[in-house]
């Protein structure tokens, strides 16, 4: 074998032997690479994967499961499709970082809540666009350029009260076609506390007081503007009631005497008719009258007579009484008459009696003769010893 034949030879065992090794290290490197990075990945429920590739820029969407995503030529991307919130919390306070402008030009604050979805249907679409943090890159902006504008348009009071739903449809009508281009759905937008500044909140609550103190003003006036209508209402319904009331009253009089004579003349007789029944009863409340005074008088003349029979047999009983009495003092006298004729000394101590609240003792001898003791206290005896001294002499001359 010549020289050269050996040199290609040799040259070729060194190529194939360079192309196995790299071979060997292409097998050896692809091994590794899929032990360490496996081409399956999982999508989670409530997600929707987006498999891009490298090298074609091509996009293809995945439900929920398995994925084949081959490293280096595979990305996947990861999306949830349930609602989000976007809250913008440094617009709550109106003393916050970013309040909200009226169109006073007063800052004030909201609480507001955008809830928003991916559309499903525009996703494999937008999906080179999307940032990864879709509510602070992609969200925010849109929602503040639009809601900083629409506060500007509204006074604070409307925005505190009168226009509040007014305002949420303001800003969910500006907002769906802009999120629609981005690929998103705009489920609703909900805006609760409204913070005002306190100065501004002190003077709305006043001017709050003022307008439901009006209101309630209105309400009572509307309330009793309704009752007097009711009232002008029930008094016209009972005055067509009257009406018609007296109405057919009026045709049934009416027929009734065309019965008997002309219509011109029916009235009088019903008149005197009217009167005729005044005078009648008239007479029978007289009469009526009349024996009820005849009754009353009847009744006190013998509330009278009975009285003066009551009085009469008062009298009779007085006098008997009077008579029995005088009848026991007669007995009585009589018996002390007989007790004294008995026993004279009892007048001396009745007489004692009587005297002895003004004479504490009486000592004083009962006259000889068995006269009254009352005598020679009253002098009596002087005068009859006097008398007895002046007969003296005569007798004793005569004698």
């Amino acid at each position: 074998m010549s020289d050269r034949t050996k040199l290609f030879f040799a040259r070729s065992a060194r190529v194939l032997f360079r192309k196995t090794t790299i071979a060997l290290a292409i097998l050896v490197g692809g091994g590794y690479a899929l032990a360490t990075h496996p081409p399956i990945e999982n999508v989670g429920r409530g997600e929707v994967g987006i498999r891009m590739n490298r090298f074609t820029g091509s996009a293809t969407q995945s439900g929920e499961g398995a994925v084949l995503v081959l490293p280096g030529v595979h990305e996947l991307h990861r999306y949830s499709l349930q609602d989000q919130t976007y809250h913008p919390e440094r617009s709550s306070k109106a003393d916050g970082e970013a309040p909200f402008q009226s169109a006073e030009g007063l800052s004030i604050g909201v609480d507001l809540n955008i809830r928003y979805a991916l559309d499903q249907a525009k996703l494999v679409a937008i999906s080179k666009n999307l940032p990864d943090d879709i509510g602070g890159e992609l969200v925010a902006p849109v929602v503040q350029g639009v809601i900083y504008k629409v506060f500007t348009r509204y006074t604070v009071r409307e925005i505190f009260s009168t226009k509040r739903q007014e305002l949420q449809d303001v800003i969910e009508a500006e907002l769906k076609p802009l999120f629609n281009a981005d690929g998103l759905v705009l489920r609703s937008v909900m805006m609760g506390n409204v913070d005002l500044p306190a100065d501004y909140r002190a003077g709305m609550d006043k001017l709050l007081a003022v307008e439901l103190e009006t209101e309630k003003m209105q309400y009572t006036l509307q309330l009793k503007e309704k009752e007097v209508k009711e009232a002008e209402l029930q008094a016209d319904a009972q005055k067509v009631t009257r009406e018609k009331a007296a109405e057919a009253s009026a045709n049934e009089q009416i027929i009734a005497a065309k019965a008997q004579e002309e219509a011109m003349k029916h009235v009088l007789p019903f008149k005197q008719k009217q009167i005729e029944q005044r005078k009648l009863e008239a007479e029978a409340d007289k009469a009526s009258r009349m024996k009820i005074a005849e009754g009353t008088a009847e009744a006190r003349r013998i509330e009278a007579a009975g009285e003066a029979d009551s009085r009469h047999k008062l009298a009779d009983a007085e006098a008997y009484r009077l008579e029995l009495v005088g009848k026991v003092n007669s007995t009585q006298m009589e018996r002390d008459g007989e007790l004294i004729s008995k026993h004279p000394l009892l007048i001396q101590k009745t007489l004692a009696d009587k005297l002895s609240d003004k004479i504490s003792v009486i000592i004083a001898p009962p006259p000889a003769s068995g006269g009254f003791i009352g005598s020679a206290l009253l002098g009596g005896g002087q005068r009859a010893g006097a008398a007895n001294a002046g007969a003296g002499p005569s007798d004793e001359g005569a004698q």
